[in-house]
């Protein structure tokens, strides 16, 4: 089961590389893998714009991943053998206080996850632990299922944002990201679901994730809003994001903005009392919730993959994910 994957040996150097599986060992398990996703944290690691600590040169990029186990190691469930499955990404210690408490994201033995500072999936298999992957129901669709990992990190805002039915939410954000948001706030009931973008031309895809308004950031915004997902990641959206909010409102931030734009204002969060939460990655609930909403036909991210590619148009796949096109949205590669 040979094949080939990709390896980034530096800031814009990539090559092409024969891949050969490494066996899984004790605890581990083999997925061959389906497809995988690109998003702007793949392409911060090909241009050298990703923090250096959340970062090994040279590495496999490629944590949004489904695929298929394959085999497994000692200690693990021979049942998972030809189980369609995803994976958390986050390579986390299981002994610290923080692991102990669920919040394997902030593990205090040091950051290291899939396709960042362990191999990831650009490649034809992807060996782990075991313990991270979920298993799929048979019939699930595995193009979807690649965007389990973005979904997982939205569950884990919407986890955090609480919103409650007959609340009024927004999201201010129209990628991958905040048409996510979009479904799993929808699933709370609120009274009003408004979209916040910079592209009209996006308020369809909005509305079809569960959007009952739509509005550009150069409209007038109210400011009366329960909770507000920032889900864009430039450098004002959270700016625009907690003005959309109500005196105590709820603020969740899950994008990681380049320096510059317009920020937060410390005396404006205290004067109007706002909760300000932020979200860098997803804890194992969070995976099972987006899994579960998945498995149980409430979450159907297909309709944001727009291209699909084989792994040696990775160069390109880059190209597009940074091009700024609306008309691009999530891209899968196909080892």
């Amino acid at each position: 089961m040979s094949g080939v994957a990709v390896v980034l040996d530096a800031p814009g150097r990539h090559r092409l590389v024969r891949h050969e599986p490494r066996e899984p060992g004790p605890g581990e398990a083999l997925v061959r893998v389906h497809a995988v996703g690109i998003c702007g944290s793949d392409r911060e690691v090909y241009q050298g714009s990703r923090p250096a600590a959340y970062v090994r040169y040279p590495v496999t990029p490629g944590h949004e991943w489904s695929g298929t186990v394959d085999r497994v190691g000692d200690g693990v469930p021979a049942g998972l053998v030809g189980r369609k499955a995803v994976g958390e990404g986050f390579r986390n210690c299981q002994v610290c206080a923080r692991c102990h408490a669920g919040e394997t994201t902030l593990c205090t033995a040091g950051y290291a996850e899939t396709g960042f500072t362990e191999p990831g999936a650009m490649a034809a298999t992807l060996t782990l632990p075991a313990r991270l992957l979920h298993p799929l129901p048979d019939d699930a669709d595995l193009g979807a299922a690649a965007l389990l990992e973005p979904a997982a990190c939205v569950a884990a805002a919407a986890l955090k944002a609480d919103a409650r039915p007959g609340e009024r939410v927004a999201v201010v954000g129209t990628g991958t990201l905040g048409m996510l948001a979009v479904r799993f706030l929808a699933a709370a009931s609120p009274a009003e679901l408004l979209v916040v973008g910079v592209d009209r031309r996006r308020a369809p895809l909005a509305e079809r994730f569960g959007a009952t308004g739509f509005r550009t950031t150069d409209q007038p915004l109210p400011a009366d809003f329960d909770v507000v997902v920032e889900a864009a990641g430039s450098p004002d959206a959270a700016g625009v994001a907690a003005g959309l909010l109500r005196r105590g409102g709820r603020l969740v931030l899950t994008g990681l903005p380049a320096p510059g734009g317009g920020g937060l204002d410390p005396a404006d969060l205290v004067l109007r009392q706002l909760e300000v939460r932020t979200v860098f990655g997803a804890p194992p609930h969070a995976w099972a919730h987006a899994v579960r909403m998945f498995a149980a036909g409430l979450l159907d991210p297909l309709p944001l993959v727009t291209h699909e590619l084989p792994l040696a148009e990775f160069p390109h796949a880059i190209d597009l994910v940074g091009s700024g096109d609306p008309g691009v949205g999530k891209v899968l590669l196909r080892p």
